[in-house]
C-alpha cells in the first residue's frame, strides 16, 4: 500500500499556480480536520456536519471508477460527531455529496479507487431534498463547466463546498437540516504574462417552502420522526464571494479578492444583498 493511501495528504493549497488556502473557521471554534485522498473535510462536531470541504481536481488525470455507494463513518473521530445512516434511513432525504464523487478520482488507479471510496464517508455528506430537478443538475455540473473553462490553463481547479450552518435550521432526528449550500470554484488564468487567481461563488437554496410552515427549532422532540422538514425546490445562484463570507463567517480573503463577480458598487446598509444574486437556470448565465 502506498504512503498516499496510508496517510492521505488531503487538500493541497499549492495545487494551482498560486497559494489558495482552505477557508478558515473563526478562532476558538472546535473543528475536526480530516484528510482524505485529494480533499479535506473540516467537521463542526457540534453540528455533526462539514463546515468546509476543499478538493483538488486534475482534469488531465481523471479516472472512471465504479460508484460503489459504500457509505461509512470515519473511525478517526467519535461517532457522535458525525451524522450517519440514522439521519437518512426511511425517508426522502439524500446523502448529498459535498465533495462530488468524481472530483478527487484522479491519478493512478489504486489512488483513484481510494479517492472514490473516501467520498462516501458520512463526513462528506449533508442532508438534501431527494427531488432531482434542473437546478440540482446545474449545481452538480458546475465543476465540469469551470473545468472546461480552465482547460487552457492547466486543466486544474480547486473547489470548496459546504452547507450553510445556520442557527435557524430546523432539527430532525437530532440534526439541524441545512437550508442552503455554498460552493466556490478557483482556477488560474494568464494575464500580461503573469498567473492570476480567479474564483466564482455559488449558493444552492432548498428552503423556499419553509416560509409556509411552522418549524420550531426548540421543540426538537416533535420533529424527531420519520418525516423530515418539507424542503422546497432547488434554486442555484451565482453570488459575490463576500456574501458567502457573510453567510458562513469563514475567512476566505484570497478567494474574495479573486472573485470574477465582485459586487460593485458596495450595497448600502439595509439593502437586500440577494438583489445582486444571479439565479441560474442554465450554464449560459454563469459569469466566469
Amino acid at each position: 500500500m502506498t504512503a498516499d493511501l496510508l496517510y492521505p495528504s488531503g487538500y493541497n493549497a499549492e495545487f494551482l499556480k498560486t497559494c489558495v488556502p482552505l477557508p478558515a473557521s473563526p478562532g476558538g471554534t472546535l473543528i475536526r480536520e480530516l484528510l482524505y485522498t485529494h480533499f479535506t473535510v473540516l467537521i463542526d462536531p457540534a453540528r455533526r456536519l462539514a463546515l468546509v470541504t476543499g478538493v483538488n481536481i486534475n482534469g488531465d488525470q481523471l479516472v472512471t471508477a465504479d460508484r460503489g455507494d459504500d457509505w461509512h463513518l470515519d473511525s478517526r473521530i467519535p461517532l457522535y460527531e458525525q451524522a450517519g445512516e440514522d439521519v437518512y434511513a426511511r425517508n426522502k432525504l439524500d446523502r448529498g455529496h459535498l465533495v462530488r464523487r468524481q472530483d478527487p478520482v484522479w491519478g493512478d488507479k489504486t489512488i483513484a479507487r481510494r479517492a472514490n471510496y473516501d467520498t462516501f464517508a458520512y463526513t462528506n455528506a449533508a442532508p438534501q431534498a431527494g427531488v432531482f430537478n434542473q437546478s440540482k443538475q446545474l449545481w452538480l455540473g458546475l465543476e465540469d463547466h469551470v473545468l472546461t473553462y480552465a482547460r487552457t490553463n492547466g486543466n486544474r481547479i480547486s473547489v470548496f463546498t459546504a452547507p450553510v450552518l445556520s442557527a435557524e435550521d430546523p432539527i430532525y432526528r437530532g440534526v439541524k437540516i441545512p437550508q442552503a449550500f455554498w460552493k466556490i470554484a478557483a482556477w488560474t488564468a494568464t494575464a500580461k504574462n503573469s498567473t492570476v487567481l480567479r474564483a466564482a461563488g455559488f449558493v444552492l437554496d432548498q428552503s423556499p417552502q419553509l416560509k409556509d410552515i411552522e418549524l420550531d427549532t426548540v421543540r426538537a422532540p416533535a420533529l424527531i420522526d420519520n418525516n423530515p422538514p418539507p424542503l422546497g425546490p432547488y434554486r442555484t445562484y451565482q453570488v459575490p464571494i463576500t456574501d458567502i463570507v457573510g453567510l458562513t463567517g469563514l475567512n476566505m480573503d484570497a478567494l474574495s479578492e479573486a472573485d470574477v463577480y465582485a459586487r460593485t458598487p458596495v450595497i448600502r446598509e439595509g439593502t437586500d444583498h440577494r438583489t445582486h444574486w444571479i439565479e441560474l437556470v442554465d450554464i449560459a448565465r454563469i459569469h466566469l
